[in-house]
């Protein structure tokens, strides 16, 4: 027995569990892709970043910017973007960027929580809708005759759905707690990280006042938009005739 013919076995219920468990493998894959590079370059982004703000952090900086396409970069370059930043505010970058990666990597938790929820569900409403179908060619006066043999194969059958929407369901949360693991890790890196900048920071604060980057001065006035000038009227020439 092949596998379209158990799909097709299955009944009606079997396409939407066709269309969770592809939604599922999307998730599945994205995530893994995306942790899988994240987990190979993050202890070296951290390192790099560390050692060269024990000495320099320009340096710190510029490293932290170039590994921007990474969540440990990003956590650790947002309280060195500043000109001049205090504790607090050195504190307040970290715990509010961090909060942002966090919530990014549990990206398509909320949808393998559905399909975990959904799937056996619906391979249970499959089920009864095949012992529905089944039990109602029945008779009373075939009971016990060859007449109902084809009822316990229709049955059997039925239970294709409930068999599908369990396996669903057990990869999907196999995945989601392995995600959940991953974040909960995330967030002692992301602690220890920080904390461990903040001390750099504390016992040498950095100065980035003279640092060529792009870096908005506090006296920098925004261009006007073109067609509006700060005179209510055209000026006088200044050779106009009395």
């Amino acid at each position: 027995m092949d596998i379209l013919d158990l799909f097709y076995k299955g009944g009606p219920a079997m396409w939407p569990l066709l269309v969770l468990s592809i939604l599922s493998l999307s998730v599945i894959f994205e995530r893994l892709w995306f942790w899988l590079r994240m987990l190979t370059q993050e202890k070296q982004i951290v390192d790099r970043i560390l050692d060269a703000a024990q000495d320099n952090w320009e340096v710190a900086a510029d490293i932290a910017r170039l590994a921007s396409h990474q969540p440990v970069g990003r956590f650790l370059y947002a309280p060195l973007r500043f000109a001049k930043t205090d504790a607090e505010t050195f504190r307040l970058a970290l715990e509010a960027t961090a909060e942002d990666e966090l919530a990014g990597m549990r990206r398509g938790e909320k949808l393998l929580e559905a399909v975990i929820a959904l799937a056996p569900l619906l391979g249970l409403l499959g089920t009864v809708l095949g012992l529905i179908r089944a039990l109602r060619s029945i008779r009373i006066g075939d009971l016990g005759t060859e007449s109902t043999a084809g009822v316990t194969t229709g049955i059997g059958e039925s239970l294709i759905a409930t068999a599908t929407g369990l396996i669903v369901a057990i990869i999907s949360l196999a995945f989601y707690r392995l995600f959940q693991s991953f974040v909960v890790n995330q967030v002692k890196v992301f602690r220890k990280a920080g904390n461990e900048m903040e001390l750099l920071y504390r016992q040498s604060p950095p100065d980035f006042s003279n640092r060529t980057s792009a870096i908005v001065p506090e006296n920098f006035t925004p261009p006007r938009k073109p067609g509006k000038t700060r005179f209510s009227e055209p000026p006088e020439p200044p050779n106009a005739p009395n």
